[in-house]
């Protein structure tokens, strides 16, 4: 006896594929998606999810907060992300030279930074997330880039912000990002997320880690962090990983809950550029 659904599913699949090489081959309006501005869906839609995925049955998304996000190819939040992360190439470069040689080293800022680092290599999983959270929150005071360079949404590389030792939600992010790749955290388990916070009516970033298939947000605005199931009162815009920045495809509100956890400092907040 045959099976009419799935074999049909599978041709279907076959024929997108089809379709998909005929356009990349002559040039059509796939190609488009390469122009400022335009998104590419990383989850659900994709063509590898629908072969993966014949029947058609939804899947959650690998992102924070289980939902689907598309590659944005344009736009100001886009090109500060890629600002900043040239500056961090260059600051790996003295992060290794200090390292090797940490008496000789000329930068307070790296030698503070490695020394959070190497706390947190010495402790495992969540306790290293957390040691991670706690330093860079006591390190960092909170200023606005208002204050602090007279021009709104500056996005500092982690030297940077060490060297003043004052930024904004998105510095205390930065900063945890690269802090937890160097102690260790994979590539793929590591995120900065930017939400709208409903309450205060402005934009929020901070690192997510991703620790036994569950993202952990680590928020300058609190010592503990909490998963992405427990965030309340925002809605999330963007997430960014090392080589990308992607824009949520389902923005819906995360419901209030009435026991928030009060932060030990909250740094101020600029709207981010999109």
């Amino acid at each position: 006896m045959g099976f009419p659904g799935p074999a049909r599913a599978w041709r279907d699949a076959m024929l997108a594929f089809g379709l998909a090489w005929f356009a990349l081959a002559t040039g059509s309006p796939a190609a488009a998606l390469d122009s400022p501005g335009a998104t590419e869906p990383v989850a659900q839609s994709s063509l590898h999810a629908s072969l993966q995925n014949p029947l058609g049955l939804a899947a959650e998304s690998a992102e924070p907060f289980g939902l689907p996000a598309s590659v944005v190819f344009g736009g100001g939040l886009r090109a500060k992300w890629l600002g900043v992360a040239r500056t961090i190439d260059d600051e790996r470069v003295q992060l290794a030279l200090c390292d090797g040689d940490r008496e000789g080293c000329a930068s307070d800022a790296a030698l503070k930074l490695l020394a959070i680092v190497d706390s947190a290599r010495a402790r495992d999983g969540r306790a290293r997330l957390g040691e991670i959270n706690r330093a860079i929150n006591l390190a960092i005071r909170p200023t606005s880039d208002l204050a602090q360079y007279g021009e709104i949404d500056v996005w500092s590389s982690p030297l940077v912000t060490l060297a003043k030792g004052a930024g904004d939600c998105e510095d205390y992010a930065i900063a945890k990002f690269v802090a937890l790749r160097m102690a260790g955290v994979p590539a793929e388990d590591l995120r900065i997320v930017v939400m709208r916070d409903l309450l205060q009516g402005e934009d929020h970033a901070v690192a997510a880690a991703r620790l036994d298939g569950q993202w952990l947000m680590l928020d300058n605005r609190r010592m503990a962090m909490i998963d992405d199931a427990h965030v309340r009162n925002y809605r999330p815009l963007f997430v960014l990983d090392e080589s990308a920045v992607m824009k949520y495809a389902d923005t819906p509100l995360l419901a209030g809950l009435p026991d928030r956890e009060p932060a030990p400092a909250t740094a101020p907040n600029q709207p981010v550029a999109q």
